[in-house]
C-alpha cells in the first residue's frame, strides 16, 4: 500500500509499505478514505519531536472497516468510522476514570508515571513516534487499529467525510480547552493561535455560551479565516499589544479564559532562539506567557499546544498571585466524541469550513510543505488515499 513515511527531519515521502494485518483479536483493519495533516505532525517533520526510524505518520483519519479481529463484536466489515487519535484499551485504571490518553496498556514500551522528556510517556497515539507507542498512522491507504472495539465510532450516513473527519482530533481538542474552563455563559474567551485547533476552540467557545471570542494570530490570512467561519474579534500581535488590547476589551480585567493553541514552535525572533539554545529548551513558551498575562485574576488557561521540554523563567509568581487555574494535556476524545458527533449531525456546528486544501495522498509532501511554510493561505490539508 501507499503511505506517508517520515524518514528523517525534513524528509517525508509517499512510499510503498507492507499492508497492515490483524495482530491481535481486538484489532481491526481500516481502509482510509480521508486523513489530515496536523500541526503536531510538523513537530516530527522539523525534528523537534524526535523519531529515529522511518514511520507512517497521521493521527487524524477515518474510513471503512475492512477486517475485524475475532473479539470485536460491535463493528463489522463495511462500517464507516472515525478513529480518535489516542489509542485506549478501555479497561485500565485511567481508561475507567475518563482519562483515556493516559492508558496504561497501549504504550507498553514507553509508558510510565514520570512524564520524562525521553521516556515514561502516557498512552499511545497513532503515527506519533516510538515514544508514543510506535504505531503506524493513518496517512495511508490502510491502517491497523488496536483495541478496535473501544474508540472507533460509526459515522451517520448523511455526513460526508469532510463533515466528520475532525472528530478524530482537532474538534475534541478545541472542545476540551473550553470544557475544562467550565464556562457558565457570558465569558470572554481569548484564543491564542488561529490554526486548526484554535479555530475549533473558537467554535466550541460559542457553543458553550461565550459572550465574546477573541482570536490572536500573527498571520492576517488566519485571522480572516477566523472571522469568516467563526465571527470572532481578531488581534494581530504585530499590530497591537495583545495583552493591553484584551484588557481594554474586558474592563481592564483580562479574559475569563485564555486558550493556548500554538505550542512550543511559535513565530520567534533571533533573541528567542538564542535564549532557548542557552537554556537547553526546545522552542519557546512565549505564547503561554502571554496567556498568563492576558487572563484575568482567578481565570483559566487551557493549554492545547504541545510542549516538549523544560523552560527557564517559568512565571510561577504570576500564576500564584493571579490565582490562575491551568488545565492541559492530550484531549480525552472518548469523553466527548458521542456528544460531538450529535452536534455535527444536528448541524449545530460546522467543521469542514476550515479546509483550504484537499489533495490526493500522492501529493502529501506538497501538503506538508505548504502547511509548514504557511503558503497559499493554507489552514488545513485533507489527504485522499
Amino acid at each position: 500500500m501507499k503511505a506517508v513515511v517520515f524518514n528523517k527531519p525534513g524528509d517525508i515521502r509517499v512510499e510503498t509499505v507492507a499492508d497492515p494485518s490483524i495482530l491481535d483479536p481486538r484489532d481491526l483493519i481500516l481502509r482510509v478514505t480521508s486523513t489530515a495533516i496536523c500541526g503536531s505532525d510538523l513537530h516530527i517533520l522539523s525534528g523537534a519531536v524526535p523519531q529515529k526510524d522511518p514511520m507512517v505518520l497521521g493521527h487524524e483519519f477515518m474510513g471503512i472497516v475492512e477486517e475485524v479481529g475475532s473479539d470485536i463484536k460491535n463493528l463489522k466489515r463495511g462500517d464507516r468510522v472515525v478513529v480518535p487519535f489516542p489509542i485506549s484499551c478501555g479497561s485500565c485504571f485511567f481508561c475507567q476514570h475518563d482519562a483515556s490518553p493516559a492508558c496504561e496498556n497501549s504504550n507498553y514500551k514507553h509508558y510510565g508515571p514520570n512524564g520524562d522528556l525521553a521516556d515514561q510517556k502516557g498512552g499511545a497515539l497513532f503515527g506519533y513516534t516510538d515514544l508514543y507507542g510506535g504505531y503506524s498512522g493513518g496517512q495511508a491507504e490502510y491502517v491497523r487499529v488496536p483495541y478496535g472495539d473501544v474508540s472507533p465510532r460509526i459515522v451517520p450516513e448523511h455526513l460526508t467525510d469532510e463533515q466528520a473527519l475532525f472528530l478524530t482530533d482537532i474538534f475534541p481538542t478545541g472542545w476540551s480547552a473550553i470544557d475544562w474552563a467550565g464556562l457558565k455563559g457570558g465569558e470572554v474567551v481569548a484564543i491564542f493561535g488561529s490554526g486548526p485547533v484554535g479555530l475549533m476552540a473558537q467554535k466550541a467557545a460559542w457553543v458553550k455560551g461565550a459572550s465574546r471570542v477573541i482570536a490572536i494570530d500573527p498571520l492576517d490570512y488566519r485571522l480572516e479565516k477566523a472571522k469568516q467561519v467563526n465571527n470572532v474579534d481578531t488581534l494581530n500581535p504585530h499590530k497591537v499589544d495583545v495583552v493591553e488590547a484584551i484588557r481594554q476589551m474586558t474592563g481592564g480585567r483580562g479574559a475569563d479564559v485564555c486558550v493556548e493553541a500554538v505550542g512550543f514552535e511559535p513565530e520567534r525572533t533571533l533573541l528567542d532562539r538564542i535564549k532557548a539554545t542557552v537554556n537547553f529548551e526546545v522552542g519557546s513558551m512565549k505564547v503561554l506567557d502571554m496567556c498568563f498575562e492576558a487572563v484575568r485574576r482567578n481565570g483559566t488557561v487551557s493549554i492545547m499546544g504541545v510542549y516538549g521540554s523544560t523552560y527557564d523563567n517559568f512565571p510561577l509568581h504570576r500564576i500564584f498571585d493571579k490565582g490562575i487555574t491551568i488545565k492541559q494535556g492530550q484531549a480525552p476524545v472518548l469523553n466527548y466524541i458521542d456528544e460531538l458527533i450529535d452536534l455535527v449531525k444536528d448541524h449545530k456546528v460546522v467543521l469542514n469550513d476550515i479546509i483550504t486544501h484537499s489533495l490526493p495522498l500522492d501529493e502529501a509532501a506538497k501538503g506538508y510543505d505548504i502547511f509548514d511554510k504557511k503558503e497559499d493561505e493554507c489552514v488545513k490539508v485533507v489527504l485522499k488515499p
